[in-house]
């Protein structure tokens, strides 16, 4: 048996996503063998990301300011927005270096299973924020059937308003071989196919 604060511990990293017992054990026992501060630094560092990060009024995104650095951000294109599901989606957009415009965080993704549906997401926020400065918006929701399901939902409420709404491609990655290609993805990258100039 294992000491009642170890079994707390190893209980509350459990609930962490993608961790599991042996995982939190892992981790449990990796805190108490470190260094004195380590501990009072992580619960410190997580006690302070509690306490001061929140949600951006204007796009959701998680932030430790309110408008968030892309939202009071100048510099940024403000007649495209790109709505993604969840504030780590905009990291990864990020990460391109691509993206100059802002980004709407939705919360979520339409899923029936899950009893999400579109009063649960942030549309109506999205919904106000298309003025007559928007000129297009791109749906950057995930690509499997409840990413597909939000993005054709919100494109249809979009439509009305004339505005250009456009999809993430879909297709090949990088460095992939053809002969390895699942014929959904092949056919998707068939018919996502643009012109080389």
């Amino acid at each position: 048996m294992q000491a009642a604060p170890i079994q707390r511990l190893i209980a509350s990293l459990s609930k962490l996503p993608g961790i599991g017992r042996k995982t939190a054990q892992r981790l449990a026992y990796f805190i108490i063998k470190s260094d004195g501060d380590y501990a009072y630094e992580l619960s410190d560092a997580i006690a302070e990301a509690k306490k001061n990060v929140k949600y951006c009024s204007v796009c959701g995104n998680i932030s430790d300011r309110d408008p968030c650095e892309y939202c009071s951000a100048p510099s940024r294109d403000q007649s495209v927005i790109c709505v993604v599901q969840d504030s780590k989606d905009i990291i990864a957009i990020e990460r391109t270096k691509e993206f100059k415009g802002l980004y709407h965080v939705l919360g979520g993704a339409i899923s029936p299973m899950e009893g999400i549906g579109p009063d649960d997401l942030r549309i109506p926020q999205l919904m106000a924020r298309l003025n007559s400065a928007v000129t297009e918006v791109i749906l950057a929701t995930n690509l499997n059937v409840e990413g597909e399901t939000t993005a054709m939902y919100v494109a249809r409420m979009i439509k009305p308003l004339g505005i250009k709404t456009t999809r993430i491609a879909r297709g090949i990655p990088a460095g992939a071989d053809l002969e390895y290609t699942d014929e959904a993805t092949l056919s998707n990258a068939l018919e996502g196919r643009r012109v080389i100039d």
